[in-house]
């Protein structure tokens, strides 16, 4: 008797030059490689469960002049194409940011060395998120153990050398987080920390609303702040992904908007585990200057 009928295998992940991704965005590989960038796009870059759906929504309420009506317009994942989204026969997200009118914003998860060439040719405008690394791998545990495109994470243990040896979707976090810290000295960077938008989200909205060449004043930034709040953005049909069909995303499993906290993995790491982690960690980001805050 067979006991894997009813059982749907969780898709596995491919390789592009070393970095496991989604097979999906492997087979449409081409077609991501040769987009076409333009001098006013502002792409929003992250690894992973750093924020992404976070600085979108500030993003576009910065954008809309802090309209909630207007911010209500779709759902986040369909107001920023997502470049390497592909779910045949759906339109990918290349055909999607190629459909959308100027100014686009778009995102992405790619490292720096798979970005479409187009984007530092053309000098685009970037918005880069980075998380610290120990809470990135929590969150991008339960992410994994909910999103049914992804490969089952297995237990936390076995999670943690998946994470720590970047065979997770978009690899490495160590090389992507120091690939956009290397590259903010060449291109129009804007590199914000989770934890610091966490500690004073006034101050790093006003410093993305700069960016964009905005200027909003300080009612409008207070009422960004109230409405990208964790709590209300987890409420928000708009940004909590409820809409989306629990065979992709199953929510009974963990919610996508989970905690949003700074310090959480104190509560995964054990006393042996967070010693390996700092020791791979002062490994692999030796001879970097980049630094992040752990807790809060």
């Amino acid at each position: 008797m067979d006991l894997t009928i009813g059982l749907k295998s969780r898709p596995q992940l491919k390789e592009v030059e070393g970095v496991p991704l989604q097979a999906a965005a492997v087979e449409n590989w081409s077609q991501i490689q040769s987009f076409e960038a333009k001098p006013d796009d502002l792409l929003i870059c992250t690894y992973p469960k750093s924020g992404t759906t976070w600085i979108q929504e500030i993003v576009d309420m910065i954008v809309q002049n802090g309209d909630v009506n207007k911010c209500q317009r779709a759902i986040i994942q369909h107001r920023h194409p997502f470049l390497e989204w592909a779910r045949p026969p759906q339109p990918s997200g290349v055909e999607k940011a190629k459909a959308m009118p100027p100014p686009r914003i778009l995102r992405t998860h790619l490292p720096t060395q798979l970005l479409p060439p187009s984007f530092w040719e053309k000098d685009c405008k970037f918005l880069y998120v980075a998380r610290n690394a120990k809470d990135c791998m929590v969150s991008y545990y339960y992410f994994q153990r909910m999103n049914q495109m992804l490969p089952d994470p297995g237990t936390w243990e076995e999670y943690f050398e998946t994470f720590t040896s970047g065979k997770v979707a978009w690899g490495s976090w160590y090389d992507h987080v120091k690939g956009w810290w290397k590259m903010k000295e060449r291109y129009q960077i804007l590199f914000l920390f989770y934890e610091d938008i966490k500690k004073d989200p006034k101050n790093e909205i006003r410093n993305v609303m700069k960016f964009m060449g905005k200027n909003l004043d300080e009612t409008v930034l207070d009422k960004i702040v109230h409405e990208t709040s964790f709590e209300k953005m987890k409420e928000n049909p708009m940004t909590n992904r409820s809409t989306v069909p629990k065979s992709i995303l199953d929510q009974s499993i963990s919610p996508f908007m989970r905690k949003g906290t700074v310090g959480d993995w104190k509560n995964h790491f054990t006393v042996a585990q967070h010693e390996r982690f700092d020791e791979i960690y002062r490994k692999k980001m030796e001879g970097t200057s980049i630094s992040f805050c752990t807790e809060l």
